[in-house]
């Protein structure tokens, strides 16, 4: 597995490097954002690891045309801020997870794992779901709603399929986290109810729809004919 890793703070990228090639993972290491987008475009890798404060181009804006051409590689952000703002940001870029400095090594490799597991299980069947007027297209990952297409982020997709494979049965925030980061990622995070907030604003509130519902207290769950 190749890992590319944007870091400008070299001990940093250094002790990255070390933990990722003990666990087996071939690394490559910039620490420009601008150098990093040119190799994006030219090679292909299985995870991406990258800071937010950048030269050149700082990770948000990274991500973000990043994800302009390339939807399934997984992304994992590193930033030395904890806050909300933060982290709606780099999910709404098109990260697939977050990290917070400072960070055990053993935790950022599971991240990894889980990530490119996560990205390996989405198998390329050319079947389609189907929920009302919302359609799924596994082959290809698109999403429609009454023939309209619909973009969304890789993590998005993943909780509206799980959504969508539960139809009508309430799916809890501990659960979803599970499911789709694994048991590396803290389920008492309020990530799940940033990317059900995406999703309303994607999937609902274009059409005038409330599809996506909340039951206080126990989770979420699909509510279309």
């Amino acid at each position: 597995m190749n890992i590319l890793l944007i870091e400008d703070d070299q001990t940093l990228k250094q002790n990255i490097c070390e933990a990722l090639k003990a666990e087996a993972l071939q690394v490559t290491s910039l620490y420009d954002g601008l150098l990093a987008e040119r190799i994006l475009k030219r090679e292909t890798f299985d995870c991406v690891i990258m800071d937010i404060n950048l030269p050149g181009k700082n990770g948000f804006e990274l991500c973000k045309a990043f994800r302009e051409y390339n939807s399934h590689t997984p992304v994992l952000m590193l930033t030395a801020f904890g806050e909300l703002d933060d982290k709606v940001q780099g999910f709404s870029c098109g990260a697939d997870d977050y990290l917070t400095k400072p960070f055990y090594m053993r935790e950022l490799t599971l991240r990894i794992k889980v990530l490119i597991k996560r990205k390996s299980m989405i198998k390329n069947t050319g079947n389609t779901m189907k929920a009302g007027d919302i359609t799924i297209h596994l082959n290809t990952k698109k999403v429609t709603r009454n023939g309209q297409e619909i973009i969304l982020t890789p993590r998005e997709y993943q909780i509206l399929v799980q959504l969508l494979q539960h139809k009508g049965e309430i799916l809890s925030k501990a659960v979803l986290v599970k499911e789709i980061w694994g048991n590396a990622f803290d389920a008492n995070t309020n990530t799940i109810e940033v990317y059900i907030n995406f999703l309303r604003n994607k999937i609902d509130k274009p059409f005038g729809k409330n599809s996506i519902k909340t039951k206080i207290g126990f989770g979420y769950y699909l509510d279309i004919e």
